[in-house]
């Protein structure tokens, strides 16, 4: 006789999973297949998620990470993250067929960061070291002119060319509550440092974040389904734990799941980051099924409508 399974609340967080920046940047892709055919050359994965990339990859995607591993002749897209100024530039030069699918919220960082400096202000940029998207954001002005902060010990060791002629900008995909403490540290000791009009931290992350807060107090363990070098699926882990869910991992796919960590709980939440595809959290869905008797509870914060429009290059006819 089979063993009754052992019963289980599965919260899924809402929103979770892609994002419009994400989504737009696959259609960029897949629309760019469809014009020009196979290969069509991107400059690193378009957006962190394997199985994404994989995907893509079957249909004749070519990932590469330098302008100089793409011929001259064949298309090239440019990642969500956003790219150094230099890397368009060169495009230009090799006369080369190039889209930007750099997500429209990056691109508003990049004008805001490039307005700052046209008014004479250098910039500190809050994100994380080596970053694809922190390289893209310093690389839209010249050396030296945008200043990194990590952490806020790292506000103490700012070295300014005029501590009163600052401004911010942030990566797109931090943690909320770390950067509002990094943002008070920067003011309290430059108080005349100018800050965006709107926070760069952007509303997919906003409110990833905000539904892995409500779950939280909720469970016993909770599973964030994204990449390792995805920036806003690690600091879902990280806000997990920040909101009392001592057990927060992150896994790529079902396959990564410890079960014995999972032996005696009794509620699971379930999240996924920006460019982790519904299909995963789908089969990990299914992968607790198969080992308890799941009862599904979704806990919804906000409700997401954005959509941002492919480049105009890819709505024309060949």
């Amino acid at each position: 006789m089979e063993h009754a399974k052992p019963p289980l609340m599965l919260y899924l967080a809402a929103p979770r999973g892609f994002c419009a920046g994400v989504d737009r940047a696959i259609k960029i892709v897949e629309m760019a297949l469809q014009k020009w055919g196979a290969p069509v050359y991107v400059r690193h994965e378009i957006v962190h998620n394997k199985f994404v990339v994989d995907g893509l990859r079957d249909k004749g995607a070519v990932f590469v990470e330098e302008l100089d591993d793409v011929p001259d002749d064949r298309p090239v897209i440019f990642s969500a993250h956003g790219v150094p100024k230099a890397v368009p530039a060169e495009a230009r030069r090799r006369e080369m067929v190039f889209v930007d699918a750099t997500c429209p919220l990056v691109s508003k960082v990049h004008v805001e960061a490039e307005r700052h400096h046209a008014e004479g202000l250098q910039m500190v940029m809050i994100g994380h070291a080596g970053h694809t998207e922190v390289l893209g954001t310093m690389g839209q002005l010249p050396e030296g002119e945008v200043l990194l902060v990590e952490t806020v010990d790292d506000v103490a060791d700012v070295v300014p060319r005029d501590p009163a002629r600052l401004a911010f900008i942030t990566q797109t995909t931090l943690s909320v509550d770390d950067t509002a403490a990094i943002v008070a540290a920067l003011q309290a000791r430059f108080p005349a440092i100018v800050g965006p009009a709107k926070e760069d931290i952007c509303y997919a992350t906003t409110n990833r974040q905000a539904a892995v807060k409500a779950v939280a107090p909720k469970i016993d363990a909770l599973l964030v389904i994204g990449a390792p070098n995805s920036s806003n699926s690690r600091r879902l882990v990280e806000v997990g734990k920040a909101a009392g869910c001592a057990y927060s991992q992150l896994v790529m796919r079902a396959d990564e799941i410890d079960w014995r960590a999972m032996e005696g709980i009794t509620a699971v939440g379930v999240t996924a980051g920006a460019s982790a595809p519904e299909v995963l959290i789908n089969e990990v869905i299914d992968a607790f099924r198969a080992r308890f008797d799941v009862t599904v509870d979704i806990v919804e914060t906000a409700q997401e409508n954005v959509e941002f429009k492919v480049p105009r290059v890819l709505r024309e006819p060949a």
